[in-house]
C-alpha cells in the first residue's frame, strides 16, 4: 500500500482528492475511466504522473489531485461496511497501548479496516496483528482488501465469534483491541491470549457507559488494574489573518468626510427642487400651455439649470453651489504623520467552528501485570536471616551479603512505618517508605568517609 515509486504505474491504488470532505478511492487500470463531479478522467491520463499532482479533467474545466494512500486518507476515503474509527480516537488508543514496530496486537472487530490498516503501519513487517471478524462477507472484504495492499504477510485474519467460542490463542500478544457489542464476555479469552512474561494493556471500545460498566467490573474480577476511561473529543477552530483596525483618528476623518458629502448633496438635491419650483410657477403664470413648453429646464453639465425665455432671449442661469469638496492634507504632511504614527500589525485570530462532531465511543484501558508478579515465590528465594518473611532472589542475597561487617542489622517489622532512622557512632541508616526488615535498595551510608557509601541495585523477581 505504501509505495516509494514517484509515478503512477498500472495496478496502484490511488486516492483521488475532490475536496477536504470528498475523496475516492481506485485502482489504475488503462482503459477504464473515472466520471465524478469535476468531470471525466481516464486512467490512462494517470499513468506515468507524479504522486500528488494536479489532473484536469477532459473538459477542461474541472480538476483533481492524485495522491500516495496511507491509513489516514484510507480511513477518509474507504468504502463503510461498519462504523469506522477516525484518526482522533485510533492515535490516542495506539498511544496508550503503547504499540510499536514488532509489537503483536490482538484486534477483535475487524469491520472496515480503518483501524487494522493503522495499526499494520505502527507494527511494521516484523510485528504481527491478530484480527477477528464475525462476519463472514466483511471478514472475506477485509481481507481482500488486505491482499491488495499487501498487508497479508502482518495480518493474520480470521473468521470467527470470539465471545463465545475464544481467540484460541495462548501468551502471544503485547497489545488488545476489542471492538464488540459486549467486550466484558472476550476479556477472559483475551487475558489467556495476552504474554505472562510483559505487561499487556487492553483498551475496549463502547459506545454506552452501561457497556462500559459491565466491563470494568469483569476487568477487575479477571486482575486487571490502572483502569480509566477516557472519551475523545475534537473542536477544530477557523484560523485567519483579521486585518489592522484602524486609528481613532482616521475613524473620525472618515465618519466627517461622510457626513460632509452627504450634506452637500443634500443641499444640491434643495437648490435642484427651488429651481425646478421656480419653472412651473413661472408656466403657469404665463397662462398658455405652449409657452409652458417653452419654457424648459435643461441641466448643464456643471449641475445648474437654464430657463428659456419665451421671447427668444439668451437662456438665464440659476447657478448652483459648487459642492463642498473636504478640506485635505498636504501630502507631504499626510507622509510625516504616517511615519510618526504607529501602524497597526495585522493578526491571526481563530473560533471555533459550529458544527462539529459528537460523542464517537468511550475508551476504556486498563492493564495486566506479568504473572509472576502474583505469585512471587516462584522466582524468589528465602532469605533465611528473616525467618521466611521477606522473600529474596539470588541477586539480592549475593548483594546484601557483600555488605560491610559493621552495619548494623535491622530488625524485623512488626508494622510499617514511614521512616526509619537507626543512629550510632559512626553514622546511620536511613529508609524512608520501606517497612522495617525490607531489602534496602539504593545508596547506604555507613560511616563518614566516602569508601563507607555502598550502593544496592537488586534486580527485581520478576525480571531475574
Amino acid at each position: 500500500m505504501w509505495s516509494r515509486a514517484k509515478n503512477i504505474a498500472p495496478g496502484d491504488t490511488v486516492v483521488l482528492w475532490l475536496t477536504r470532505d470528498n475523496l475516492h478511492i481506485i485502482t489504475v487500470t488503462p482503459g477504464q475511466e473515472y466520471t465524478g463531479r469535476f468531470g471525466t478522467y481516464h486512467h490512462a491520463d494517470l499513468l506515468g504522473v507524479p504522486y500528488g499532482s494536479k489532473v484536469p479533467a477532459r473538459n477542461g474545466k474541472g480538476f483533481l489531485h492524485v495522491l500516495r494512500p496511507t491509513p489516514e486518507l484510507w480511513t477518509m476515503a474507504l468504502p463503510h461496511r461498519t462504523q469506522i474509527l477516525y484518526l482522533a480516537d485510533i492515535s490516542f488508543i495506539m498511544s496508550r497501548l503503547a504499540i510499536r514496530p514488532g509489537s503483536h496486537v490482538l484486534e477483535a472487530g475487524t469491520g472496515s479496516g480503518s483501524m487494522s490498516h493503522s495499526l499494520a503501519r505502527t507494527i511494521g513487517p516484523f510485528g504481527r496483528l491478530y484480527t477477528f471478524e464475525f462476519h463472514a462477507q466483511r471478514a472475506l472484504k477485509a481481507q481482500e482488501e488486505f491482499l491488495q495492499h499487501g498487508l497479508a504477510e502482518r495480518i493474520i485474519l480470521k473468521h470467527q465469534n470470539v465471545c463465545k467460542d475464544g481467540f484460541g490463542l495462548s501468551n502471544a500478544v503485547d497489545a488488545i483491541f476489542l471492538d464488540l457489542p459486549m467486550p466484558w464476555e472476550a476479556i477472559k479469552s483475551a487475558k489467556e491470549a495476552s504474554r505472562k512474561d510483559r505487561t499487556v494493556r487492553i483498551c475496549c471500545f463502547s459506545p454506552c457507559i452501561e457497556q462500559v460498566l459491565r466491563t470494568v467490573s469483569v476487568l477487575n474480577q479477571e486482575g486487571f488494574t490502572d483502569i480509566a476511561m477516557y472519551e475523545t473529543l475534537i473542536r477544530p477552530h477557523d484560523v485567519f489573518v483579521q486585518q489592522p483596525t484602524e486609528s481613532l483618528k482616521e475613524a473620525r476623518e472618515r465618519l466627517q468626510a461622510a457626513e460632509q458629502a452627504k450634506e452637500d448633496r443634500r443641499q444640491r438635491q434643495i437648490e435642484q427642487s427651488k429651481v425646478r419650483k421656480a419653472v412651473e410657477h413661472a408656466a403657469k403664470e404665463g397662462g398658455a400651455e405652449g409657452e409652458s413648453s417653452q419654457m424648459i429646464g435643461i441641466e448643464t453639465a456643471d449641475g445648474a439649470k437654464r430657463k428659456r425665455d419665451p421671447e427668444g432671449e439668451e437662456p438665464t442661469v440659476a447657478a448652483l453651489p459648487p459642492p463642498k469638496k473636504p478640506a485635505h492634507m498636504p501630502k507631504q504632511r499626510q507622509k510625516q504623520e504616517a511615519k510618526s504614527s504607529p501602524q497597526p500589525e495585522k493578526g491571526v485570530v481563530s473560533q471555533p467552528i459550529k458544527e462539529v462532531r459528537g460523542h464517537t465511543s468511550y475508551l476504556t484501558f486498563a492493564v495486566l501485570l506479568p504473572s509472576n508478579l502474583h505469585n512471587p515465590s516462584a522466582t524468589s528465594t528465602t532469605n533465611p536471616t528473616s525467618n521466611g518473611s521477606n522473600q529474596y532472589n539470588a541477586a539480592q542475597i549475593q548483594a546484601l551479603d557483600s555488605l560491610p561487617d559493621n552495619i548494623n542489622v535491622i530488625p524485623e517489622p512488626e508494622q510499617e512505618q514511614e521512616d526509619y532512622e537507626m543512629g550510632g557512632e559512626d553514622g546511620g541508616v536511613v529508609v524512608p517508605g520501606v517497612a522495617l526488615g525490607e531489602p534496602v535498595v539504593g545508596e547506604l551510608r555507613i560511616g563518614t568517609a566516602e569508601e563507607d557509601v555502598v550502593s544496592i541495585d537488586p534486580v527485581p523477581p520478576y525480571l531475574a
